[in-house]
């Protein structure tokens, strides 16, 4: 494969213009139980712009083939579109080679790949890797798999009641025994924004590697995965305005190919014989067997259209968005926010007094407000607020203060059940 970059960034658009990019996703046209839709999920997956579908149709009905594996016309054209959105991700991330992006799943599948692959072979008993007590099972569970199969210890640094983690208690938990610190870039329970680049410097002073949850990130940050020294970076593209079933790892060169493959199987060898199978470099060796393709397709023209909006323009929308969502359900009477970090991205989860959080996204839903209840795989976020769930509306470029406004003459129905 081909280790050079990049492809063209897309032009910003000139000004930043909601309607007409809700006009660009079909699924908010509609209207569910009577009401229009006002979709606040987007922290569980986000919705898909017309352009996206168009590339994910057009792959199945002019050129679907597999990749990397044949001489005709069809499958060509296919391994070239699945490369160009390889190249596209680099970009997006500014990682300085497109081989050092790896096509997974899903933000959970590229941690549980260097969760077993980097620490299978790094970790070994005392050793020790750090998370934070707000990351999602997906950095959770992988690392007690492999710390329950090496002997090393899992490790946990507290947060502090605005859901921040406070960096002195933090660095106090990198020793020269910690191997490999996990983190999430943006919580998808709270929305607190952590300062990666500091906890990298923190972790690589000690010699630690980082991995970064940066599924919640993706879509509302700029990512710079070398200004950001990080060792490994993970993100969904579903979360990202792309299909499901596609992910990313960047790894930085070294370490990828320092690292044993993580499955077996077609495609990410060089030769099997029954004696000896060696293997290809990455990131064909994290790719074993056919890939998701259209995924690929799909994430690379989501984040095309991404890029074509401008991350200053998202940036200055979603601020000025939840500047007022936060504004107005902080002055809702007997609604608790959960999660009040000074660096914040739009994640909003509450509690309302007397209600369940299942009961509070239920009587959304029946006024077509969407939004998410329940624990946000996050139980140990939870447990640290003595909550059992929240409700959590969660925002995206296409939401507007109208949605905003949705929203609270909702909750407003559910004080009324429960008063």
């Amino acid at each position: 494969m081909s280790s050079t970059l990049h492809t063209t960034r897309p032009t910003p658009r000139a000004a930043f213009d909601v309607e007409r990019i809700r006009a660009d996703f079909p699924v908010l046209a509609q209207q569910v139980n009577g009401n229009p839709l006002i979709y606040l999920d987007n922290a569980a997956t986000s919705q898909k712009p017309q352009r996206v579908i168009d590339a994910v149709t057009a792959f199945y009905t002019e050129y679907n083939s597999n990749v990397h594996r044949g001489l005709h016309t069809l499958s060509m054209r296919a391994t070239d579109a699945y490369e160009k959105s390889r190249a596209i991700v680099a970009r997006f991330i500014h990682a300085e080679h497109a081989d050092e992006i790896v096509f997974t799943r899903g933000t959970t599948e590229s941690i549980n790949l260097v969760a077993h692959a980097f620490g299978r072979a790094n970790l070994r008993p005392g050793d020790e890797v750090l998370i934070t007590t707000m990351e999602h099972h997906s950095n959770i569970v992988p690392w007690q798999l492999v710390c329950e199969a090496t002997g090393a210890a899992l490790r946990v640094a507290p947060i502090n009641d605005r859901g921040e983690l406070p960096l002195d208690a933090f660095a106090e938990l990198i020793t020269d025994r910690t191997r490999i610190v996990a983190v999430t870039h943006v919580s998808n329970a709270l929305g607190t924004i952590n300062p990666i680049a500091k906890i990298t410097e923190l972790a690589h002073t000690r010699g630690a590697a980082v991995l970064v949850d940066g599924a919640q990130a993706a879509p509302h940050l700029p990512i710079d995965v070398r200004a950001l020294d990080a060792d490994f970076y993970a993100f969904s593209g579903h979360k990202v305005f792309g299909p499901t079933g596609i992910g990313v790892l960047y790894g930085k060169a070294d370490r990828l190919r320092a690292m044993p493959p993580y499955q077996g199987g077609g495609e990410m060898i060089r030769s099997v014989t029954f004696a000896k199978t060696t293997y290809k470099g990455p990131p064909a060796r994290f790719e074993a067997g056919t890939p998701n393709i259209a995924g690929a397709i799909g994430l690379g023209a989501a984040i095309d259209y991404v890029e074509a909006i401008g991350f200053d323009a998202i940036a200055a929308h979603e601020r000025d968005l939840s500047a007022y969502a936060h504004e107005r359900l902080s002055a809702v009477p007997r609604l608790r926010l959960i999660g009040t970090a000074e660096h914040k991205a739009g994640v909003f989860s509450f509690v309302i007094a007397g209600a369940h959080a299942h009961d509070v996204t239920t009587i959304l839903d029946a006024q077509g407000v969407a939004v998410r209840g329940g624990h946000h795989c996050a139980q140990p976020v939870m447990d640290r607020f003595g909550v059992p769930a929240t409700a959590r509306a969660s925002l995206a470029f296409y939401n507007t203060k109208a949605d905003i406004d949705a929203l609270l003459a909702a909750i407003a129905k559910v004080q009324q059940v429960f008063r």
